[in-house]
C-alpha cells in the first residue's frame, strides 16, 4: 500500500536535537514542545536508534506514546548499519526499538544513512531491504524506506533494484543545492522524476540557516519583517513539488512555535523571494564555513571526548562575527566539559560516521591552531 500524501503533515518533528539539562534530555521541556506541535492537524515524529546516545526513542515514549493515543501521530525510526555485526542483530535492534518506544509497530521505518561504503554494504550483505518488506508484511512497519547520504548514481542504482521502496529521506536546503558532496539538487530531481515521496532532513542546515548574521538576515526582514530566517529555509523546501514532509530538529519551544507559525496557512515561496534566496546563497557561500550540521554522530565514539560539532560551531561563528569575543569565551567553557581541538589523536572514528564526509582530522588541526 502506497503512502497517502493527503494524510502526511508538511512539518515533521525531528527528535535529534532535543533540549538537554544536566547532560540529559530535558523531558519537561520536550513534553511542552510536543504539546504545542500536537495542536496542529497532523503529526509526524522522526527519531533513530542512535540519537541522543540512544535516549531519543525513550524520550519519544515518555513525551508522546504514553501521553497521546497511538492513532493520533505517526512515528519513524531507523536501523543503524554500524550497529549490525551479525544477522541476528537486526531483529534484536528492531525489537529493542519497539520496547524502548512502547509501541507495537512503526508508521515509517528507514535504513539509516545509506551511502557508498560500509553502510550500504552492510544493508546488502544482510538483505535488509527484503527484511524490511517482511516486517511490513508482519504489520510491524507500515511504510519502508531509507535515509540517504550517498551519490546520485548510487541512489538510482538502489531505486532500480528496489522498487518496493516507498519513500526516501534526503538532506535538502537552499545552501546545499550545488554542494559537490551533498548534491541535493540532483538527488531531489531523481526522486521527483520517479514520483517517490521525499522527506527532507536538514532544511535549516543544522541551524546554520537560522543564524546567518545581521547583514544577511536584513535581506529577509526587508521582504517579510515578521518572519525568521529559519522560516525562509523551511518554506523553500516545503514549496518544492514532491516533498512530502519537512523535518525540523526543534530544540526549544521558541523554535516549535516559529515553525508552527510558518506552516499554519502555509505560503509557498514566490519568484521574488526565490531571487532573494539566490542572492543570500551567493553571499553566504562567500563566507568560509565548516559544513557541520551538528548531528553528533561523531561524538559518542571519540576517545578524547571532544565535542567536535561545538568546536566547528566556534570556528564558524568566529568567521561570521570576527569581532565578537563570545566565541572564544564559549570555547573556554567547552574545554572545561570536554576535550579541546588539540587533543585530537587523528584516529578517524569521526570521519567514518560523518554524513557530510568532512575531513575532520584536518579541520581539528586547523581549529587547534586558531583556538588552542
Amino acid at each position: 500500500m502506497g503512502i497517502n500524501l493527503s494524510e502526511m503533515p508538511k512539518l515533521g518533528f525531528g527528535l535529534m536535537r532535543l533540549p538537554e539539562k544536566d547532560d540529559a534530555i530535558d523531558l519537561q521541556q520536550v513534553n511542552s514542545m510536543v504539546d504545542h506541535y500536537m495542536k496542529m492537524e497532523k503529526h509526524y515524529f522522526d527519531t533513530a536508534y542512535v540519537y541522543h546516545g540512544g535516549n531519543s526513542e525513550m524520550a519519544a515514549r515518555e513525551a508522546l506514546v504514553r501521553r497521546y493515543p497511538r492513532d493520533s501521530f505517526m512515528i519513524a525510526t531507523k536501523l543503524p548499519a554500524w550497529a549490525i555485526k551479525e544477522e541476528s542483530d537486526i531483529d534484536r535492534i528492531f525489537n529493542e526499538q519497539l520496547e524502548k518506544m512502547g509501541v507495537d509497530y512503526f508508521d515509517f521505518y528507514l535504513l539509516h544513512s545509506v551511502e557508498e561504503g560500509s553502510n550500504y554494504d552492510t544493508y546488502v550483505k544482510y538483505d535488509c531491504f527484503s527484511w524490511g518488506i517482511k516486517k511490513k508484511e508482519e504489520g510491524k512497519i507500515k511504510h519502508f524506506g531509507f535515509s540517504f547520504h550517498g551519490s546520485p548514481e548510487l541512489l538510482e542504482e538502489i531505486l532500480d533494484a528496489h522498487p518496493e521502496v516507498e519513500f526516501v529521506q534526503i538532506q535538502l536546503n537552499y545552501l546545499d543545492r550545488t554542494n559537490p558532496v551533498v548534491r541535493s539538487e540532483a538527488l531531489y530531481n531523481i526522486l521527483h522524476e520517479r514520483n517517490i515521496p521525499i522527506i527532507v532532513m536538514e532544511p535549516v542546515r543544522g541551524g546554520m540557516l537560522a543564524d546567518m548574521g545581521p547583514d544577511i538576515e536584513a535581506r529577509f526582514k526587508a521582504k517579510r519583517p515578521d518572519d525568521s530566517a529559519a522560516s525562509w529555509a523551511l518554506r523553500f523546501v516545503a514549496s518544492l513539488p514532491g516533498v512530502m514532509t519537512v523535518l525540523s530538529g526543534m530544540s526549544n519551544e521558541e523554535q516549535v512555535l516559529d515553525n508552527i507559525k510558518t506552516f499554519t496557512d502555509f505560503e509557498p515561496i514566490t519568484e521574488d523571494e526565490l531571487a532573494i534566496i539566490e542572492d543570500v546563497t551567493k553571499e553566504f557561500l562567500s563566507i568560509p564555513q565548516i559544513g557541520c550540521t551538528a548531528c553528533k554522530y561523531c561524538t559518542p565514539g571519540c576517545p578524547m571526548n571532544i565535542s567536535i560539532p561545538d568546536v566547528f560551531r566556534t570556528i564558524n561563528t568566529m568567521r561570521r562575527y570576527p569581532d565578537d569575543w563570545r566565541s572564544k569565551n564559549f570555547y573556554r567553557g567547552l574545554k572545561g566539559r570536554s576535550g579541546s581541538a588539540s587533543d585530537c589523536i587523528g584516529c578517524g572514528q569521526c570521519e567514518s560516521v560523518c554524513p557530510q564526509h568532512l575531513p575532520i582530522i584536518q579541520l581539528m588541526k586547523e581549529a587547534a591552531e586558531i583556538l588552542d
